[in-house]
């Protein structure tokens, strides 16, 4: 045991550092921070979210206050950094490189205020990494306990955030790159995914119980509208005279999707609230089937402008953003309208517990500073995470294809699932609207990739200098975890 902190002396040293920010994150503000829609999840969520992360937070309210929900959160943080570390171990990648790949998750002052907030992201992140890991907890073929328990984690992950839905992509690919044979893998992913479907299935079954509608939310064609109204040319756009009044004026679309889609000032509003809400739906899937076949090239465009925003330099609100300052640490209780203002706040905490809004302004101060200053993980040290995690990739899937060569490949393995889970998840968030809020499950995908991408074209280099990697020592490391 003594052996442990020198030996992960790297690891120590960052957990360390992760550890003395949450406590200063926890002791500046208190109890918590409310965002726009944390009153969906202490009350009613009028069916535009799925409500999964009501159960965990109510049972931590039932029991305590909202400094405890934060707390928790905090914890999970530090968890998912440690399930990382020993997972990335485990295949083989070396102490330091595991080390540095959850940097990124315990430093990121992104992370440190989500963690704070009372909203489903950092359980969503939490889910993620314990179904990854659990998949790639076995080095080889991964045997039906391990396939269902990760289906039953990643398919939960959808009752938190909806767009954990596509996370059955990057699982049936990762099973079909693992296993031997046909039976084996056809049944491998069966088992998946129906533990996949399971848990969102007992969902729908308790919503339809409980108030009548069997569906994880129903925002429906809205939640399109945004990215299409952004995106059209209206000048030039064929419409019938009932749908032209959903284009947005110049003024309008300069808000952007985010706006376009939840505004009282939308267009969208006035057919909801106006003599064709009986209608509305039907009219905004046109408009926006419209815009799509009229106009791709302009959809594609703007959702690669945005797919391309968390590789930049510097975080910064883009033109039509959501305000990054949503997510930055304030040197006063930050409230937001209009659903996080006082009139919603102080009640909560009032009903809760937690004591009155307070922040210590010295660490808020520092906090702030850190952030903005470099406390983050820059958009090119992503980009360069996507580009080893694809050349991992490759290696693994051309050495996955060679005779007996599965065994030889595990790492690119674990770095194929990481990239892809990331990757799917990233891209499907952006199909809507971007927001740095949905951009965090990159810290918890990419660089775990990464680095077992970089270990996997280390050991490539090597196999080219000294032959077959079957006969190559085992390092101490996978020695002593069993490799």
């Amino acid at each position: 045991m003594k052996e442990i902190p020198r030996r992960h002396w790297l690891a120590a040293i960052l957990l360390i550092a992760g550890l003395a920010l949450r406590v200063l994150v926890q002791f500046s503000y208190r109890p918590a921070l409310f965002y726009i829609d944390t009153v969906r999840y202490l009350y009613d969520s009028g069916g535009n979210d799925p409500v999964g992360y009501r159960l965990p937070l109510k049972a931590i309210l039932f029991l305590s206050d909202f400094d405890v929900v934060a707390a928790v959160q905090h914890l999970l943080g530090l968890a998912i950094a440690v399930a990382i570390y020993v997972v990335l171990l485990r295949r083989g990648v070396p102490r330091w490189l595991a080390a540095l790949a959850i940097a990124p998750v315990l430093l990121d002052g992104y992370q440190l205020q989500m963690e704070q907030m009372v909203l489903p992201d950092v359980w969503f992140e939490a889910l993620i990494v314990a179904g990854l890991v659990i998949l790639l907890w076995k080095v080889g073929v991964p045997g039906y306990r391990y396939v269902i328990a990760a289906g039953l984690m990643l398919g939960i992950s959808a009752t938190f955030r909806q767009v954990g839905e596509i996370l059955v992509l990057p699982g049936l690919i990762y099973l079909i790159a693992a296993c031997r044979g046909w039976r084996t893998t056809l049944t491998r992913m069966a088992a998946f995914a129906a533990a996949f479907v399971l848990p969102i299935l007992v969902y729908l079954t308790g919503s339809q119980i409980l108030v009548g509608h069997f569906y994880l939310s129903h925002s429906g064609v809205t939640t399109t509208y945004g990215r299409m109204a952004w995106s059209a040319d209206c000048a030039t756009l064929r419409l019938p005279p009932a749908e032209r009044g959903l284009c947005p004026t110049a003024a309008q679309r300069a808000h952007g999707p985010d706006w376009l889609e939840h505004s009282p000032g939308s267009p969208l509003r006035k057919y909801y609230e106006g003599p064709l809400s009986a209608r509305a739906s039907h009219l905004v899937a046109s408009f926006n089937t419209a815009v799509l076949h009229q106009q791709p090239g302009r959809v594609l465009a703007t959702y690669a402008s945005d797919v391309i925003k968390l590789f930049s330099p510097a975080k910064k609100t883009f033109a039509g953003d959501t305000p990054l300052s949503r997510w930055q640490f304030q040197v006063r209780y930050p409230y937001l309208s209009p659903h996080a203002t006082p009139v919603q706040v102080l009640p909560a905490i009032a009903r809760y517990g937690g004591g009155r809004p307070y922040v210590w302004r010295p660490g808020a101060v520092f906090l702030r500073a850190y952030q903005l200053d470099g406390g983050y993980t820059p958009g090119p040290l992503l980009a360069f995470c996507v580009l080893a995690g694809l050349a991992g990739t490759a290696i693994a899937v051309v050495a996955r294809f060679r005779p007996a060569s599965l065994e030889r490949c595990q790492l690119g393995l674990a770095c194929l699932l990481f990239l892809f889970s990331g990757a799917a998840i990233l891209l499907m968030s952006d199909l809507f609207e971007f927001s740095w809020r949905y951009q965090l499950p990159a810290l918890v995908t990419l660089p775990p990739g990464a680095a077992a991408g970089l270990a996997e074209i280390a050991r490539h280099a090597r196999t080219g200098r000294h032959g077959d990697p079957e006969q190559l020592p085992q390092t101490s490391e996978q020695v002593r975890l069993g490799h």
